[in-house]
């Protein structure tokens, strides 16, 4: 169960899922004027709801596939945390990697929200670390 506060009186504020298996919930923008998100820029656009939710989950905010597809609109700092203790108005970063300016509507989908359960890792420091066969990153598994 999670608690969701409604910042206005204005139930299609409230997250729903699309299908009975979506894994994400949709999330409206929830805005008096329209705004233009010109190519190459991003804005801050609110959703007008706060939710409250169990220790040891997140909410993780992402961009909706069709959005991104269509109108290259995806959300700056994706997957966006939200942590079990924030409680303010969630907002979406929203960028514009389109070609073309893209006009944000009130009740528009904007992005998605999945939660995961989480954990806090304890630290241990050490002075070595375990070999593995594995050596390098950022594509090193692909050379042979």
């Amino acid at each position: 169960m999670l608690t969701v506060k409604i910042l206005s009186k204005d139930a299609k504020l409230i997250p729903r899922y699309a299908s009975e298996q979506s894994s994400g919930c949709d999330l409206c923008a929830n805005i008096q004027k329209n705004i233009i998100l010109r190519p190459g820029k991003w804005k801050l656009i609110p959703t007008g709801i706060q939710i409250e939710m169990s220790k040891n989950f997140e909410a993780q905010i992402r961009p909706r596939s069709g959005l991104a597809l269509r109108y290259g609109i995806t959300v700056l700092n994706t997957p966006g945390t939200i942590d079990a203790d924030y409680r303010d108005e969630i907002a979406i970063i929203l960028l514009n990697l389109g070609e073309q300016s893209f006009v944000v509507h009130k009740y528009d989908r904007i992005a998605q929200l999945v939660f995961s359960q989480t954990y806090q890792a304890v630290f241990l420091p050490v002075v070595s670390l375990k070999e593995t066969n594995r050596r390098g990153g950022f594509g090193s598994t692909d050379r042979k």
